[in-house]
């Protein structure tokens, strides 16, 4: 064994030991709310379908359509000859949308906010971090060569504290707009406050959120009615809701140009192939119209919290599809999920690091897709398994 390969298998031997190995899952159907993984059909509870439009036969044609039009590829970057006309329609449908001047596509979530954060920032600016966002959050901001800190999750006297602390011309607050693996949101209109106060600008990221919260699925924005000169940088994904691929900013026409000029993995990279926003014209045509998902998803919620309770699971405060069952042995989680797993159920064990050490979890995450039985079906095993 070369000295590369057992540097690296100490560290994987390290992992298992830890009982942290992770392992991939060969899923043999769509997404849905059931899944064939080894010739097992399992309930599933794990993915960020939101929505139900993974497999929608509407977005599928549309997305048929789009090779016919345009073929696989687009073939290059945006600003060489990638960005189509599929493209630039998405890209005004997302703003008016989210109700903003201008919207930018990205080819990732990741790449949206490592691109967005170092284009607003650098040396000497400062960039304040809720501690539990998402991990492309954290790395753009690391990554953006600023002062970077976390403030204590969803703590407004902590920010306060951070901001006065600070003399840099530019700070920028960032924050998930649900959290992933708690399911809370975020308190926006009092951050939005802090950061007005301050001077400073505020980012927020609702992948959690857009097309789920909303009175027409437009996030959490729109669910606590801000303007955009509350919330001036908003960034959305297209790979849960909306059940295709992809990322986007929305906000005002300097942001969006500066994203153009400056946002490294927005220059650098292959555009989306142009078949991809064509099916998710159509799958937002679907969010904005079929408000029935939202309401039946609601639905779903209260009744698996309300059934929860009565079996004693240890939920966390979540209104939203994402309903963590905390069990805080993170040993014990794995164990649960595959005894689960027996029992035709498929969830997510969370372990470190993707969660604070001791705080393993089971990430439930429902979708318009399930019924009010599968639901029912999920509790009792849950219940049978001992979560």
């Amino acid at each position: 064994m070369s000295s590369l390969d057992a540097t690296l298998q100490a560290g994987l031997d390290e992992r298992h030991q830890q009982h942290l190995y992770r392992q991939r899952v060969n899923v043999a159907s769509g997404c849905g709310s059931a899944l064939e993984v080894n010739g097992q059909s399992l309930l599933n509870f794990c993915s960020n379908d939101y929505l139900g439009l993974a497999g929608h036969p509407d977005i599928a044609a549309a997305l048929k359509a789009g090779v016919d039009n345009y073929g696989t590829g687009s073939g290059a970057s945006h600003l060489i000859s990638g960005h189509s006309v599929a493209h630039q329609q998405l890209e005004e449908q997302l703003a008016e949308f989210t109700g903003r001047p201008r919207a930018l596509l990205f080819s990732a979530g990741y790449m949206a906010n490592l691109g967005l954060i170092n284009a607003l920032v650098g040396r000497h600016d400062l960039v304040l971090q809720d501690q539990l966002n998402h991990a492309s959050l954290l790395d753009g901001g690391r990554l953006s060569r600023a002062d970077f800190k976390r403030y204590k999750h969803s703590s407004l006297s902590n920010l306060q504290t951070q901001l006065e602390q600070s003399s840099a011309s530019r700070k920028l607050v960032v924050t998930d707009g649900v959290f992933s693996m708690d399911g809370d949101v975020a308190p926006l209109p009092e951050i939005s406050a802090l950061a007005a106060e301050h001077n400073a600008w505020l980012m927020v990221d609702d992948a959690h959120g857009v097309g789920v919260l909303g009175a027409t699925g437009a996030g959490i924005v729109e669910q606590q009615n801000l303007s955009i000169e509350q919330v001036p940088i908003l960034m959305g994904t297209l790979g849960k809701s909306f059940g295709t691929f992809g990322a986007f900013v929305a906000g005002s026409e300097a942001l969006i140009e500066t994203l153009i000029q400056f946002a490294r993995s927005y220059i650098y990279t292959t555009a989306l192939p142009p078949s991809i926003a064509c099916a998710t014209s159509a799958s937002l045509k679907i969010v904005r119209e079929e408000q029935w998902r939202r309401d039946h998803l609601n639905l779903l919620v209260k009744r698996f919290r309300a059934g929860g309770q009565q079996i004693g699971l240890q939920l966390m405060a979540s209104d939203t599809p994402i309903q963590p069952v905390l069990i805080n042995d993170d040993l014990r989680v794995s164990e649960i999920s595959q005894q689960l797993r027996e029992k035709g159920v498929m969830v997510g064990a969370i372990r470190p690091p993707t969660v604070p050490k001791g705080s393993g979890r089971l990430r439930i995450c429902l979708s318009a897709a399930h019924s009010e039985q599968q639901v029912d079906q999920l509790l009792e095993a849950l219940e049978s398994v001992g979560a």
